[in-house]
């Protein structure tokens, strides 16, 4: 996975070497502004390198279950209780 994830890196470098020589827009044989291919590339794989990092959880804290997740949920949008007015 790493392996991928360090691959991933290399293919956006490249292509972001590609669009600082090239330009993010060229013009296709009618003259109109297209996008570069080259963004596409660098887009799709800076997601893969970011799966990647993920899946590898590098940083060293466990994912929370999936109960410890319901239960952060419902303690973050519990609803406030209603003050009472006084008058």
């Amino acid at each position: 996975m790493l392996t991928v994830a360090l691959e991933a890196w290399d293919r956006k470098e490249e292509a972001r070497r590609t669009l600082k020589k090239e330009g993010v827009v060229y013009r296709d044989r009618f003259g109109a502004p297209r996008k570069h291919p080259a963004v596409a590339v660098e887009e799709n794989a800076r997601l893969a390198f970011l799966r990647c990092m993920r899946e590898l959880d590098l940083d060293g804290e466990p994912e929370p279950t999936p109960r410890q997740r319901r239960s952060l949920v419902q303690t973050q949008y519990r609803p406030l209780p209603n003050p009472q007015v006084r008058g």
